[in-house]
């Protein structure tokens, strides 16, 4: 094996490793801020899951809880339309914080306090709705069509 292969391989799994953990510890953090921490820390666990059996193995488990939450989440069509409805609310949230208005005359306190974080926490806020309302069409497909009949 050169050199050069034997570099690649190990630039490689390095790169797999950084983006494994990475999208894990963000994921986690994300399970108490805006975004989808259960989704990316599966994606961190299915990129670790490639080098380590230990990742594998907590793979599965929470994958087979999210596919039961998603089968649930799309059981009745209420709770798909509370579903859309929310991911909806949080994008327009983004959106207004992205923008961020002049604080109206309401506001009692100060204006610096009105809709803090600015523009990353809305572009967060419109970009786990997408994610939200993608997963939801997602679930739909796989888990509420009827299958299909062969002829």
């Amino acid at each position: 094996m050169s050199a050069r292969s034997r570099f690649h391989r190990a630039a490689h799994r390095t790169g797999l490793e950084i983006l494994g953990w990475t999208l894990v510890v963000l994921g986690i953090a994300a399970l108490v801020l805006p975004g989808p921490g259960l989704l990316m820390v599966v994606g961190g666990l299915a990129v670790l899951s490639q080098q380590y059996a230990w990742a594998e193995r907590r793979l599965h488990p929470i994958k087979e809880r999210a596919f039961q939450a998603a089968r649930i989440g799309v059981k009745t069509w209420p709770r798909i339309a509370v579903s859309a409805l929310s991911a909806f609310a949080f994008m327009t949230v983004g959106i207004i914080w992205m923008t961020q208005p002049p604080a109206p005359g309401w506001w009692p306190l100060d204006e610096r306090w009105w809709l803090p974080g600015g523009w990353g926490t809305g572009l967060s806020l419109v970009l786990s709705a997408v994610i939200a309302l993608v997963l939801l069409v997602y679930s739909i497909r796989r888990f509420r069509e009827a299958p299909k009949q062969t002829s």
